[in-house]
């Protein structure tokens, strides 16, 4: 078994971070409305710093920082325990670092809450349903960036 590299993202690999995100089971049932229609477009992998990590050549998780805001992080299921999401933090946080950031706000999938609270977020707030798509409240927390 391979390392876990940590790279940017191609625009070319957006259908498959499409994929891995909707073959998400965090995101079935009650919670595959907000991915309905959604796709990562080449488009969005250019505009905005998108990173995944990837062992033999195979993408097993993904993070886009927009500004100072976490706009995805998904690991594969099947990575799922290996400390992917560990790592796409530990790198979004020194991202983070050399933008200049003190903080980096993230909007929670609820059953997402507990894993950014160990990953060392503090909850700040809950931004509130917006149905049809959204019909859950959201977790809304910071991560203080750390320095040098």
């Amino acid at each position: 078994m391979g390392q876990i590299e940590i790279v940017r993202a191609a625009p070319g690999q957006a259908g498959t971070l499409t994929a891995l995100m909707h073959a998400s089971s965090a995101y079935q049932g009650d919670y595959a409305s907000i991915l309905a229609g959604y796709a990562v477009t080449p488009e969005y992998v250019e505009a905005h710093p998108t990173f995944t990590a990837t062992r033999d050549g195979e993408i097993l998780g993904f993070y886009t920082l927009l500004a100072a805001e976490l706009d995805l992080l998904f690991a594969a299921d099947q990575a799922q325990g290996l400390g992917i999401g560990a790592r796409l933090i530990e790198h979004m946080l020194a991202e983070a670092r050399e933008r200049g950031l003190d903080s980096v706000r993230v909007v929670s999938h609820p059953p997402a809450l507990a894993f950014y609270v160990r990953m060392g977020a503090r909850r700040t707030g809950t931004i509130p349903a917006n149905p049809p798509k959204v019909r859950w409240d959201r977790p809304e927390l910071r991560f203080d960036v750390p320095t040098g």
